[in-house]
């Protein structure tokens, strides 16, 4: 695909947003006819640059989940060590995330969880069993700084 022009970009930014957009509205938003943006969304799909749409879950229990961030080291960094622990750990739900890196630590994963003592569980159960792990460094996260910011206790509503 050549390379994207503002109208892809504002397409995918509202995408982003709202995966559940209707066609009329996201055609509406980006100044296109339906099937002028119809046209559009099936290229970027075929392409490449949109590879799929999710659903993000909140809490079962209602509240807010937990995110810990886990950075992994292996025992080796070969191809064979790297497949399988990927391949491993695509089988847990809890791991949100998982990317290869460069530095000091051979993955990075968000995990969600409930409690603290969910962690403790995934940490024991899942993550130490991981193949080829020799180093696991966990950190919880305290808030997400990029949500949307919530009203405080103190503002009042007019």
């Amino acid at each position: 695909m050549s390379a994207l022009d503002a109208t892809d970009r504002h397409i995918i930014r509202l995408l982003r947003l709202n995966a559940r957009i209707s066609n009329a509205k996201l055609a509406s938003e980006v100044g296109l006819s339906p099937s002028a943006c119809l046209r559009r969304v099936d290229i970027l799909e075929r392409e490449g640059v949109i590879r799929g749409y999710t659903a993000i879950t909140g809490s079962a229990a209602g509240g807010e989940a937990i995110s810990v961030i886990v950075q992994i080291t292996l025992d080796r960094q070969t191809e064979d060590f790297l497949n399988r622990f990927e391949n491993a750990v695509r089988r847990y739900p809890e791991v949100r995330e998982c990317y290869l890196m460069t530095g000091g630590s051979d993955y990075f994963l968000r995990v969600e969880v409930e409690t603290a003592g969910d962690f403790e569980r995934v940490h024991k159960d899942i993550l130490s069993k991981l193949p080829g792990v020799s180093r696991i460094h966990s950190s919880f996260a305290i808030r997400n700084a990029l949500a949307a910011p919530k009203p405080r206790a103190t503002e009042r509503k007019s």
